[in-house]
């Protein structure tokens, strides 16, 4: 018959067997056939939603004898503990929820529609992604006038401005870091060749309470409070310098701050273990989520970066 529709089924002459579609295509048919993961974003020490561990078809019937069973990312069977509870409906709750609780969840649900009716099973698939609000830092480039290049008191001058700064906000549970810090020979405006330090450092401000016994939750642990406060006070010791430089009467100092080249920049950062991807995560796209298991961010970027051999959630090295 011609045109008819051609099927994965023959029967071999010689030995009367069939022919059935190799095992791949099978596979790839029942996995079509699985639901997808339903995404959740839990933010980090919040409470989560409530997962459900029935679908909108079972929602509004009546069912008999049901029975709850959640699965963790472990693979072991997720119990009751501080951190999460299971309600009576199989409603899956975490309490003050942790980065290390991410992960693939599967719940499955077996009841019946009448006493007399066979038993039926459902599951359903959670990943479940710890998420913290995405942060800043600043960047500060500042520029002195030096020794010259290579010679030593550049170098140890270098080491006692980083020790000023981080001394000068360390009651912020700020941090300063050098991000470079070059030597260059400047010709000036209608003048001669002058060496000149070009120094970029960071400032971050630390996560309170991230160790030992509890998160902090008064206002002195916001970041964005203490990086601001930190802000103003360097702002300020740059703005002593040139004054302090205005009212000397002797020679300058061979290295001293240049009046006006103190430049500051914010730019978006995430935690280690945390990234931005707005078309992975659509429905949290500005949050900084836990790196999935093959990738990592061991710095304050804003990416989780490319990694084969990371196998965990919130991965810091690869």
């Amino acid at each position: 018959m011609e045109n008819a529709p051609r099927v994965w089924l023959w029967r071999n002459r010689d030995y009367g067997s069939q022919f059935f579609p190799p095992f791949s295509l099978l596979l790839f048919f029942l996995l079509l056939q699985k639901p997808p993961s339903i995404k959740i974003y839990v933010k980090v020490n919040h409470v989560s939603p409530h997962l459900l561990c029935i679908d909108k078809r079972l929602r509004n019937l009546e069912l008999i004898d049901p029975v709850f069973h959640w699965i963790g990312p472990s693979g072991k069977t997720v119990s009751e503990n501080s951190y999460l509870k299971i309600t009576t409906t199989g409603s899956l709750i975490f309490y003050n929820f942790k980065k290390d609780m991410s992960g693939v969840y599967t719940c499955s649900l077996s009841y019946k529609l009448t006493v007399e009716d066979m038993e039926k099973t459902v599951q359903l698939e959670y990943t479940i992604y710890a998420y913290i609000a995405s942060n800043f830092y600043y960047e500060f480039t500042a520029r002195y006038h030096s020794a010259p290049c290579n010679n030593i008191y550049n170098t140890a001058f270098e080491k006692k401005l980083l020790q000023i700064l981080s001394k000068l906000i360390a009651d912020l549970s700020c941090e300063v870091t050098l991000v470079k810090s070059e030597c260059h020979h400047v010709k000036m405006q209608r003048a001669g060749i002058q060496n000149e330090l070009f120094f970029t450092f960071s400032v971050i401000a630390i996560e309170k309470g991230t160790k030992g016994t509890g998160a902090c939750t008064d206002s002195s642990c916001d970041s964005s409070n203490r990086l601001n406060k930190a802000k103003s006070l360097i702002k300020r010791f740059f703005v002593h310098q040139v004054e302090v430089l205005g009212k000397r009467s002797e020679p300058l100092p061979e290295i001293y701050f240049i009046e006006g080249t103190l430049q500051m920049v914010g730019i978006d950062r995430c935690n280690p273990g945390y990234g931005i991807n707005a078309l992975m995560h659509p429905d949290c796209p500005e949050c900084c989520v836990i790196c999935t298991p093959g990738t990592y961010n061991p710095h304050i970027g804003i990416h989780c970066l490319q990694c084969n051999r990371s196998h965990t959630f919130g991965a810091t090295k690869c």
